[in-house]
């Protein structure tokens, strides 16, 4: 019997009043994209935020990396939406091209910097992916590329480390993400991301804020105003969703072993 995480063929997708998920960075090593695609299989929505990031254009800058399992996550997003569900970009810094044609609609997917979610109960969510909010990116960001290659390696090592435990019949955990959260300028940057943001929601009369950016995923309250970051697929593989009770809930997608070998025999697609 399979353990209790793991899905049955006979059971039906979950369905939301709306799902956030943000930070796939497709066109990357580090793009979990199999996991995303059983998220996006077994979870339905009225209403699907893309919440930044979602293909990374400063990798795909540097060198052409994109997976079959990449052009199936864009496929199951257009289906969806064709079959209903009102899909909306919000563009990130991996993806900022994208800030060119804000207002715009790719097929039935709007384009947009920011939007506005009501909650059930009549609260109102500031939905933005956070880049504007990081001093690195706005200031300096040739110290946000070296990050980001920095990080692009760690990533590797996390994968191979993952590999190791997936041999060994354990669960994924996120190497890459411990040692973020171990090192104490990271903790403290992440500490100021969500009191700049939270302010700037509360400045711009908002209830709360949802974002992604520092892929950390949480919903909490900071000084009364709700904080809620959806996570990312590299890392946490999480997504933030509303029931139809309005509750907001973070679901971290459990480690399937088919997926990571349907990963591991995904081809590079040539282009």
């Amino acid at each position: 019997m399979p353990p209790p995480e793991y899905f049955i063929p006979e059971q039906r997708p979950e369905k939301y009043r709306a799902i956030w998920i943000s930070d796939i960075h497709l066109g990357t090593p580090g793009c979990k994209a199999e996991y995303l695609l059983d998220f996006l299989k077994w979870n339905e929505s009225e209403q699907l935020y893309l919440v930044g990031d979602i293909i990374d254009g400063w990798q795909l800058k540097k060198g052409w990396y994109w997976r079959q399992s990449h052009n199936d996550v864009v496929q199951k997003i257009l289906r969806k939406s064709r079959k209903g569900t009102r899909v909306t970009y919000i563009a990130g810094n991996h993806d900022e091209v994208l800030r060119q044609f804000l207002g715009m609609a790719f097929g039935d997917i709007e384009i947009l910097d920011e939007a506005t979610h009501e909650l059930m109960d009549g609260r109102r969510l500031w939905i933005t992916h956070g880049d504007l909010f990081d001093g690195i990116i706005q200031h300096a960001k040739w110290l946000a590329y070296l990050g980001d290659s920095l990080y692009s390696l760690v990533l590797r090592l996390n994968n191979s480390f993952n590999h190791a435990r997936h041999k060994l019949g354990l669960s994924y955990w996120s190497l890459s993400q411990y040692l973020k959260h171990k090192v104490k300028n990271a903790v403290s940057f992440i500490t100021e991301f969500e009191t700049v943001i939270t302010d700037e929601a509360r400045r711009r009369g908002y209830d709360g804020v949802l974002c992604g950016h520092i892929h950390r995923p949480e919903i909490r309250e900071i000084n009364g105003i709700l904080y809620c970051n959806d996570g990312d697929w590299v890392e946490s593989l999480s997504a933030i969703v509303e029931t139809y009770t309005g509750e907001l809930r973070v679901i971290h997608w459990p480690y399937r072993g088919a997926a990571q070998e349907a990963e591991s025999h995904d081809p590079v697609v040539a282009v």
